[in-house]
Protein backbone atom coordinates (compact mmCIF):
# COMPACT_ATOMS: atom_id res chain seq x y z
CA UNK A 1 0.00 0.00 0.00
CA UNK A 2 0.92 3.01 -1.06
CA UNK A 3 1.28 6.16 2.22
CA UNK A 4 0.21 9.49 1.22
CA UNK A 5 2.95 12.17 1.36
CA UNK A 6 3.97 13.25 4.20
CA UNK A 7 4.48 16.74 4.55
CA UNK A 8 7.37 19.41 5.31
CA UNK A 9 7.38 22.67 5.53
CA UNK A 10 10.52 25.16 3.84
CA UNK A 11 11.41 28.53 4.46
CA UNK A 12 14.15 30.58 3.40
CA UNK A 13 13.73 33.05 6.14
CA UNK A 14 16.36 32.19 9.11
CA UNK A 15 15.31 34.24 12.14
CA UNK A 16 14.10 33.29 16.09
CA UNK A 17 10.54 34.47 14.79
CA UNK A 18 10.11 31.86 11.99
CA UNK A 19 11.45 29.57 14.03
CA UNK A 20 7.70 29.67 15.79
CA UNK A 21 6.15 30.23 12.25
CA UNK A 22 7.39 26.93 11.17
CA UNK A 23 6.02 25.13 14.57
CA UNK A 24 2.54 26.60 13.80
CA UNK A 25 1.96 25.42 10.49
CA UNK A 26 2.46 22.05 11.78
CA UNK A 27 -0.77 22.46 13.48
CA UNK A 28 0.25 19.87 16.48
CA UNK A 29 0.28 21.02 20.04
CA UNK A 30 2.16 19.46 22.18
CA UNK A 31 0.83 18.67 25.40
CA UNK A 32 1.75 18.98 29.06
CA UNK A 33 5.20 18.81 30.04
CA UNK A 34 7.56 19.79 27.04
CA UNK A 35 10.57 18.79 26.74
CA UNK A 36 13.07 20.63 23.58
CA UNK A 37 15.82 18.08 22.31
CA UNK A 38 18.73 20.02 21.37
CA UNK A 39 22.87 19.92 20.68
CA UNK A 40 24.26 22.32 23.51
CA UNK A 41 27.55 21.77 21.44
CA UNK A 42 30.87 20.11 22.22
CA UNK A 43 33.34 22.56 23.86
CA UNK A 44 35.47 24.66 21.35
CA UNK A 45 32.64 24.06 18.49
CA UNK A 46 31.78 27.08 16.65
CA UNK A 47 28.83 25.88 14.96
CA UNK A 48 26.04 24.83 17.07
CA UNK A 49 22.76 26.40 17.41
CA UNK A 50 22.84 29.36 19.84
CA UNK A 51 20.51 29.70 22.92
CA UNK A 52 19.55 32.97 22.66
CA UNK A 53 18.36 31.93 18.85
CA UNK A 54 16.16 29.26 20.14
CA UNK A 55 14.95 31.70 22.97
CA UNK A 56 11.81 32.46 21.63
CA UNK A 57 10.69 29.09 20.28
CA UNK A 58 11.65 26.87 23.75
CA UNK A 59 9.69 29.92 25.68
CA UNK A 60 6.48 29.94 23.42
CA UNK A 61 6.27 26.19 23.92
CA UNK A 62 6.84 26.31 27.50
CA UNK A 63 9.94 24.01 27.25
CA UNK A 64 12.47 22.10 29.14
CA UNK A 65 15.88 22.45 27.61
CA UNK A 66 16.93 18.00 27.46
CA UNK A 67 20.26 16.61 26.83
CA UNK A 68 22.08 13.99 27.73
CA UNK A 69 25.73 12.67 28.15
CA UNK A 70 28.15 11.36 25.74
CA UNK A 71 29.88 8.29 25.54
CA UNK A 72 33.17 9.41 24.26
CA UNK A 73 36.25 11.81 26.42
CA UNK A 74 35.11 15.35 26.12
CA UNK A 75 33.55 17.73 28.30
CA UNK A 76 29.80 15.97 28.42
CA UNK A 77 30.75 12.82 28.94
CA UNK A 78 30.20 13.43 32.66
CA UNK A 79 26.97 15.48 34.28
CA UNK A 80 29.57 17.39 36.55
CA UNK A 81 31.29 18.46 33.14
CA UNK A 82 28.15 19.07 31.15
CA UNK A 83 27.18 20.88 33.38
CA UNK A 84 29.39 23.35 33.88
CA UNK A 85 29.67 23.33 29.65
CA UNK A 86 26.05 24.00 30.00
CA UNK A 87 26.71 27.15 31.32
CA UNK A 88 29.70 28.36 29.54
CA UNK A 89 27.53 27.96 26.32
CA UNK A 90 24.82 30.03 28.00
CA UNK A 91 21.71 27.29 27.87
CA UNK A 92 21.38 27.91 31.70
CA UNK A 93 21.23 31.63 31.45
CA UNK A 94 18.02 31.34 29.54
CA UNK A 95 16.43 27.66 30.13
CA UNK A 96 15.95 25.19 32.86
CA UNK A 97 18.16 22.51 31.47
CA UNK A 98 17.53 18.59 32.22
CA UNK A 99 20.57 16.11 31.71
CA UNK A 100 18.21 13.07 31.28
CA UNK A 101 20.52 10.54 32.17
CA UNK A 102 22.47 12.64 34.97
CA UNK A 103 21.50 10.47 37.65
CA UNK A 104 19.85 6.86 38.02
CA UNK A 105 19.22 3.70 36.36
CA UNK A 106 18.24 3.89 32.38
CA UNK A 107 14.64 3.23 30.90
CA UNK A 108 15.27 0.34 28.73
CA UNK A 109 12.55 0.35 25.49
CA UNK A 110 12.16 -2.78 23.69
CA UNK A 111 12.60 -3.19 20.01
CA UNK A 112 10.97 -6.51 19.08
CA UNK A 113 10.97 -5.43 15.86
CA UNK A 114 14.37 -3.84 15.38
CA UNK A 115 16.27 -4.49 12.52
CA UNK A 116 19.47 -4.61 14.35
CA UNK A 117 19.40 -3.62 17.74
CA UNK A 118 15.96 -5.07 20.18
CA UNK A 119 16.51 -2.51 22.80
CA UNK A 120 17.99 0.86 23.28
CA UNK A 121 18.79 2.77 26.47
CA UNK A 122 17.75 6.73 27.49
CA UNK A 123 17.73 8.89 30.60
CA UNK A 124 15.03 8.14 33.31
CA UNK A 125 13.78 11.76 33.21
CA UNK A 126 13.00 11.61 29.86
CA UNK A 127 9.95 10.11 31.96
CA UNK A 128 8.86 13.10 33.29
CA UNK A 129 7.55 14.88 29.64
CA UNK A 130 4.62 13.95 28.05
CA UNK A 131 5.89 15.79 24.69
CA UNK A 132 9.19 16.41 22.67
CA UNK A 133 9.71 19.36 20.44
CA UNK A 134 13.06 17.94 18.45
CA UNK A 135 14.70 21.29 17.02
CA UNK A 136 17.94 19.76 15.34
CA UNK A 137 21.19 21.80 13.27
CA UNK A 138 20.86 19.73 10.10
CA UNK A 139 24.64 19.06 9.53
CA UNK A 140 27.59 16.35 8.55
CA UNK A 141 29.04 13.94 10.77
CA UNK A 142 32.20 12.22 11.05
CA UNK A 143 30.19 9.30 11.85
CA UNK A 144 26.73 9.42 10.73
CA UNK A 145 27.44 10.75 7.45
CA UNK A 146 24.74 13.64 8.20
CA UNK A 147 22.75 14.54 11.37
CA UNK A 148 19.17 15.58 11.49
CA UNK A 149 16.33 14.96 13.73
CA UNK A 150 17.07 10.97 13.36
CA UNK A 151 20.37 11.57 14.40
CA UNK A 152 18.92 13.44 17.79
CA UNK A 153 16.42 10.74 18.10
CA UNK A 154 19.25 7.74 18.13
CA UNK A 155 22.16 9.05 18.98
CA UNK A 156 20.82 12.50 20.46
CA UNK A 157 18.65 11.15 22.99
CA UNK A 158 20.62 7.88 23.97
CA UNK A 159 21.99 7.92 27.44
CA UNK A 160 25.51 7.19 27.50
CA UNK A 161 24.86 3.88 27.67
CA UNK A 162 22.45 3.89 24.81
CA UNK A 163 25.13 6.04 22.81
CA UNK A 164 27.53 3.22 23.71
CA UNK A 165 24.97 0.13 22.60
CA UNK A 166 24.05 2.12 19.19
CA UNK A 167 27.93 2.91 18.48
CA UNK A 168 28.55 -1.17 19.09
CA UNK A 169 25.59 -2.72 17.42
CA UNK A 170 24.16 -3.70 20.70
CA UNK A 171 27.19 -5.60 21.61
CA UNK A 172 28.24 -3.26 24.94
CA UNK A 173 26.64 -0.80 26.91
CA UNK A 174 29.89 0.43 28.85
CA UNK A 175 31.61 3.11 27.26
CA UNK A 176 34.78 2.47 27.98
CA UNK A 177 34.66 -0.40 25.83
CA UNK A 178 32.71 1.41 22.89
CA UNK A 179 36.03 2.08 20.93
CA UNK A 180 37.04 -1.28 20.72
CA UNK A 181 34.02 -2.80 19.46
CA UNK A 182 32.59 -0.03 17.38
CA UNK A 183 30.44 -1.23 14.29
CA UNK A 184 29.85 -0.62 10.99
CA UNK A 185 29.23 2.32 8.86
CA UNK A 186 25.92 0.20 7.67
CA UNK A 187 25.49 -1.29 11.00
CA UNK A 188 25.50 1.87 12.76
CA UNK A 189 22.73 3.55 11.08
CA UNK A 190 20.66 0.27 11.38
CA UNK A 191 20.99 0.84 15.10
CA UNK A 192 20.58 4.44 14.66
CA UNK A 193 17.29 3.63 13.09
CA UNK A 194 16.40 1.39 15.45
CA UNK A 195 16.44 3.13 18.13
CA UNK A 196 15.09 6.63 16.85
CA UNK A 197 11.83 4.09 16.46
CA UNK A 198 12.11 3.22 20.17
CA UNK A 199 11.81 7.39 20.83
CA UNK A 200 9.23 8.54 18.36
CA UNK A 201 7.30 5.17 20.09
CA UNK A 202 7.74 6.48 23.57
CA UNK A 203 6.37 10.11 22.91
CA UNK A 204 3.51 8.26 21.24
CA UNK A 205 3.44 10.61 18.29
CA UNK A 206 3.61 13.58 20.69
CA UNK A 207 6.83 15.03 19.03
CA UNK A 208 7.20 18.07 16.26
CA UNK A 209 10.19 18.14 14.48
CA UNK A 210 12.54 21.22 13.15
CA UNK A 211 15.59 21.17 11.37
CA UNK A 212 17.76 24.37 10.43
CA UNK A 213 20.05 24.24 7.86
CA UNK A 214 22.55 26.56 8.55
CA UNK A 215 26.50 26.71 9.56
CA UNK A 216 26.24 23.61 7.38
CA UNK A 217 29.80 21.95 7.57
CA UNK A 218 30.40 18.46 7.06
CA UNK A 219 31.23 17.81 11.27
CA UNK A 220 28.97 17.57 13.81
CA UNK A 221 28.51 19.83 16.91
CA UNK A 222 29.92 16.90 18.41
CA UNK A 223 33.33 17.57 17.51
CA UNK A 224 35.43 20.46 19.26
CA UNK A 225 37.69 21.19 15.90
CA UNK A 226 35.01 21.23 13.22
CA UNK A 227 35.46 22.26 9.73
CA UNK A 228 33.91 25.91 8.71
CA UNK A 229 30.55 25.94 7.16
CA UNK A 230 31.12 24.51 3.58
CA UNK A 231 27.90 25.56 2.03
CA UNK A 232 25.30 28.68 2.69
CA UNK A 233 22.79 28.85 4.90
CA UNK A 234 19.42 27.01 2.94
CA UNK A 235 16.49 27.86 5.78
CA UNK A 236 14.31 26.19 7.99
CA UNK A 237 12.18 22.92 7.69
CA UNK A 238 9.33 21.17 10.01
CA UNK A 239 7.51 18.08 9.88
CA UNK A 240 5.63 16.00 12.17
CA UNK A 241 7.86 13.16 10.32
CA UNK A 242 11.05 12.92 11.21
CA UNK A 243 12.30 10.78 7.98
CA UNK A 244 10.81 12.85 5.60
CA UNK A 245 12.14 16.16 6.94
CA UNK A 246 15.89 14.84 7.07
CA UNK A 247 14.92 13.31 3.25
CA UNK A 248 13.59 16.82 2.78
CA UNK A 249 16.92 18.39 3.35
CA UNK A 250 19.50 15.71 2.29
CA UNK A 251 17.83 16.67 -1.39
CA UNK A 252 17.94 20.35 -0.98
CA UNK A 253 21.90 19.51 -0.23
CA UNK A 254 21.88 17.43 -3.38
CA UNK A 255 19.99 19.64 -5.79
CA UNK A 256 21.77 22.84 -4.28
CA UNK A 257 23.96 25.02 -7.02
CA UNK A 258 26.38 25.66 -4.12
CA UNK A 259 29.76 23.84 -4.70
CA UNK A 260 30.54 23.44 -1.36
CA UNK A 261 27.57 20.57 -1.46
CA UNK A 262 30.45 18.56 -2.68
CA UNK A 263 32.63 18.25 0.39
CA UNK A 264 29.40 17.62 2.32
CA UNK A 265 27.95 14.82 -0.16
CA UNK A 266 30.95 12.90 -0.13
CA UNK A 267 30.93 13.00 4.06
CA UNK A 268 27.10 11.81 3.78
CA UNK A 269 27.67 9.04 0.95
CA UNK A 270 31.01 7.67 2.41
CA UNK A 271 29.19 7.31 5.84
CA UNK A 272 26.16 5.29 3.89
CA UNK A 273 24.04 8.04 5.59
CA UNK A 274 21.12 7.94 3.42
CA UNK A 275 20.41 3.91 5.14
CA UNK A 276 19.21 5.28 8.04
CA UNK A 277 16.46 6.82 6.01
CA UNK A 278 15.71 3.80 4.21
CA UNK A 279 15.77 1.71 7.62
CA UNK A 280 13.78 4.16 9.31
CA UNK A 281 11.13 3.94 6.66
CA UNK A 282 11.22 0.32 6.92
CA UNK A 283 10.60 0.16 10.73
CA UNK A 284 7.57 2.80 9.89
CA UNK A 285 9.24 5.69 11.89
CA UNK A 286 8.26 7.84 8.76
CA UNK A 287 7.69 8.04 4.97
CA UNK A 288 10.59 9.15 2.57
CA UNK A 289 7.67 10.01 0.17
CA UNK A 290 7.01 14.00 1.23
CA UNK A 291 5.66 17.25 -0.18
CA UNK A 292 7.74 20.32 0.11
CA UNK A 293 5.34 23.39 0.83
CA UNK A 294 6.96 26.53 0.65
CA UNK A 295 6.07 29.22 3.75
CA UNK A 296 7.00 32.76 2.45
Amino acid sequence: MIRPKSKVYFTKTINPQKIIEMYEVLKRRLPGKVAVKIHSGEKGNQNFLKPLFLKQIVDYVHGTIVECNTAYEGSRNTTEKHKALLKEHEWTKYFDVDILDAVGSDITLEIPNGILIKRNYIGKNTKKYDSCLVISHFKGHQMGGFGGALKQLSIGFGSSAGKAYQHTAGKTDDPKKLWDLVCSDKELKEAMADAAYSVVNFFKGKMAFINIMANISIDCDCDGNAQEPCMKDIGILSSTDPVALDKACLDLIYNSKDKGKEKLIERIESKLGPHIIECSEQLGTGNSNYELINVP
